[in-house]
């Protein structure tokens, strides 16, 4: 199947006015799985029916299932600014890194602009360092504390989740939520994420927790008493 054709019908049908349309995810990598669904940007003028300058909404059509998100240019504008406020660009990687469906001079200004900004990587501040060691700090002490089997599971995979987005951005790196986390983890090598990652999966809770530990270490050190949040 052409996806590029596939998804020129779907905008053809469901949004005629895109001028940018890009497919991202796994269906622009070639790695789709029996799951996968269709990751759709979408930039134009007068693009939504409403006065809206974003939505996103989950169509099916044709058998296959489009996860569209859709904007006017201002909207992209304000919804990428978001996202790279918060080290989570995921629209900016698919206007970057995605299959071209709808293109132009449009899409080639807005995909120079935008591959700077993601080169820079995230800027975080003195303070939003400190959050982090300090939510790592408290759910660290719970971890240690916990004998309930359940307990010491969810507090192992919310530590994971936050000593591992520390790395990233310790590193100069973007996160990511679910399976992009541990994607983005691995680009720092196994060197380097190999005790957080050995312990959390084969859940052991003390290997865990000094690997984490040791991260907390690197990064500065433990945050409580006297921290505002």
């Amino acid at each position: 199947m052409s996806y590029l054709d596939l998804a020129e019908r779907f905008i053809a049908a469901h949004f005629p006015k895109a001028s940018i349309a890009v497919i991202g995810g796994s269906t622009s990598r070639a790695e789709r799985t029996a799951s996968s669904d269709i990751d759709l940007l979408l930039i134009g003028d007068d693009l939504l029916d409403t006065d809206q300058s974003g939505m996103a909404t989950c169509r099916e059509f044709e058998g296959e299932i489009f996860e569209v998100f859709a904007y006017t240019p201002g909207g992209f504008q304000e919804w990428a600014e978001r996202s790279i406020a918060q080290y989570r660009p995921v629209i900016v990687h698919m206007l970057v890194e995605g299959l071209a469906v709808r293109s132009g001079e449009a899409l080639d200004e807005l995909r120079e602009t935008w591959r700077e900004a993601l080169a820079v990587g995230p800027s975080v501040d003195a303070h939003e360092f400190a959050f982090r060691r300090y939510v790592i700090t408290d759910v660290l002490d719970d971890l240690r504390d916990a004998s309930d089997p359940l307990e010491q599971r969810v507090l192992a995979s919310t530590l994971f989740e936050r000593t591992a987005e520390l790395m990233l951005l310790r590193a100069g790196k973007w996160i990511g939520t679910g399976k992009y986390l541990p994607r983005r983890l691995r680009e720092l090598g196994e060197d380097r994420i190999g005790a957080l990652t050995t312990a959390f999966l084969q859940g052991r809770v003390t290997p865990l927790a000094d690997a984490v530990e040791a991260e907390l270490s690197a990064a500065g050190g433990r945050v409580q008493a006297g921290f505002v949040r």
